[in-house]
C-alpha cells in the first residue's frame, strides 16, 4: 500500500526531492509513496510548467495540506534552512505527517538517527554514530563523518564535508564544496559560504567564507 505524500515547494530544490521519492520506488515493484502534487503559496509560472512537465500537479497555497486526508505526508522541498524553519512550523499545525525520503545512492551508517523530513540526495554520505534532526537535508554528494550532530533544518549543500565529532546548530547552511574539520561547532543560524574551510568554532548568526573561514 502507498502512502500519499506532497512535497512543499515547486522551485528546484523541490522538484529534485520529488525525483528522490521517485528513485525509492523505481525497480522496487512495492512503490511506498503516491507522490500527489506540489503546494507553494507564490510559485512562480515557469515552476509550475516545470512540475508539469514531470506529470504532477501544482494543488495549491500550502494551507491545502490543512483539509488534507489524514494519511497524507509531506516533505518540504525548500533549499534554505530558515525558511524550510518557519514553511515547517506553519505544516507542523496542520497535522501531516512529515515523510524522510532518502535517494538509493546515498549511504546513511545503520546506527544513523534521522528526525522526520530528513531528505539525502543521490551521493550523499553518513558514516556511524551520527545524529540528525528534523528536516535537515544532506544534498549531492555531501558528506558527515562519525559523531557528529546534525540539529534540526540544518542544510548542508553539494560536495561538502562535515568532519567526525562535529555540531551544526539549528539552522546552519553548510555551502557547496565548504569544509568543517574535526571537533568543531557552527552556531545556530550561520551560514558557511562555498569552498570556506572551517578550523574554528562558528558562533550564532555569522556569516564565515574563505580559507580559513572568517
Amino acid at each position: 500500500m502507498t502512502t500519499p505524500l506532497v512535497v512543499v515547494g515547486c522551485g528546484g530544490h523541490g522538484r529534485e526531492v520529488s525525483t528522490i521519492a521517485r528513485a525509492m520506488d523505481a525497480g522496487t515493484g512495492q512503490p511506498r509513496w503516491h507522490l500527489l502534487g506540489f503546494v507553494d503559496d507564490r510559485p512562480a509560472e515557469e515552476n509550475i510548467k516545470r512540475v508539469h512537465q514531470l506529470d504532477l500537479p501544482y494543488l495549491g497555497g500550502i494551507a491545502w495540506l490543512r483539509d488534507a486526508p489524514t494519511d497524507t505526508h509531506h516533505v518540504i522541498g525548500i533549499g534554505d534552512p530558515r525558511v524550510r524553519r518557519a514553511v515547517g512550523r506553519r505544516v507542523d499545525g496542520y497535522g501531516t505527517p512529515a515523510a524522510s525520503v532518502v535517494h538509493p545512492a546515498a549511504t546513511i551508517g545503520p546506527d544513523t538517527e534521522y528526525g522526520p523530513g530528513f531528505v539525502a540526495f543521490a551521493g550523499a554520505r553518513v558514516t556511524t554514530n551520527v545524529t540528525i534532526g528534523r528536516h535537515v537535508h544532506l544534498n549531492q554528494n555531501a558528506t558527515v563523518g562519525h559523531d557528529s550532530t546534525l540539529a534540526d533544518y540544518v542544510s548542508v549543500n553539494p560536495l561538502a564535508a562535515v568532519s567526525g565529532d562535529c555540531h551544526l546548530a539549528e539552522g546552519v547552511l553548510i555551502g557547496t564544496t565548504a569544509a568543517v574539520l574535526q571537533g568543531l561547532r557552527v552556531g545556530r543560524d550561520s551560514t558557511v559560504g562555498a569552498g570556506a574551510c572551517v578550523v574554528r568554532d562558528v558562533p550564532d548568526g555569522v556569516v564565515v567564507k574563505g580559507v580559513p573561514a572568517r
